[in-house]
């Protein structure tokens, strides 16, 4: 009895701990530990141990003004974690790409940019976009940047850009959805237009696809 009470104090911890992670990650001014306290509905004292204990693994910090804010082995978990996603999506992409006669790309957020992750060319075209593994470019331009805002509002719909991050190129692409803490899109750079109908149903799949492969 005594170690079952134990295994459920243990997870109830890891819970507050993760949860408290995600506020924060979803604060961009930091917290403050009485918000913090507030939000997870616990007192001060437990925040102070959850912290402690995030701190000494790099994962939270307290600024000078005293507010908690993601520590940089976030960040190291995030780049490691990075190659995994990559690879997950590569079978998706490969299938996109050639599908599409156009180069595929997943794309994610970083540091409030989107950030090609993986890229797919196509095999048997004369011609299409070398699109660089690691471009980055404003979530605001470009359709795998606006189908990632587009998630953000609940809307899984692929659409379509013309020459917003270069000129010549389109682009259709379609938010990642349903794999908890991942923002992403997968999408298709062109230099011809693209059918928005028969490519946009392509993307979907794909992004369905890569959801399941890394849920």
């Amino acid at each position: 009895m005594e170690t079952t009470a134990r295994g459920g104090e243990t997870a109830q911890t890891l819970d507050r701990g993760l949860r408290l992670l995600h506020l924060v990650a979803d604060a961009p001014g930091g917290l403050t530990v009485t918000e913090a306290a507030n939000r997870l509905g616990v007192g001060r004292a437990a925040v102070y141990r959850l912290v402690g204990a995030l701190a000494a693994h790099g994962m939270l910090r307290r600024g000078g003004d005293g507010r908690l804010r993601l520590g940089a082995g976030v960040l190291h978990l995030a780049r490691r974690a990075q190659p995994l996603l990559a690879e997950g999506a590569l079978p998706a992409l490969r299938r996109l790409a050639e599908q599409a006669g156009a180069t595929a790309h997943l794309t994610v957020v970083e540091g409030g940019e989107g950030v090609a992750l993986a890229v797919v060319e196509p095999s048997w075209t004369s011609f299409h976009v070398a699109y660089r593994t690691g471009a980055r470019h404003p979530l605001e331009r470009g359709a795998a940047g606006r189908a990632i805002l587009a998630g953000r509002a609940g809307a899984a719909g692929p659409l379509s850009t013309a020459g917003e991050l270069q000129s010549g190129a389109y682009g259709v692409a379609a938010p990642v959805l349903g794999v908890p803490g991942l923002e992403a899109s997968v999408g298709v750079v062109a230099l011809a237009p693209l059918d928005a109908d028969v490519v946009g149903a392509q993307v979907l799949a794909a992004a369905t696809a890569i959801a399941d492969a890394l849920s």
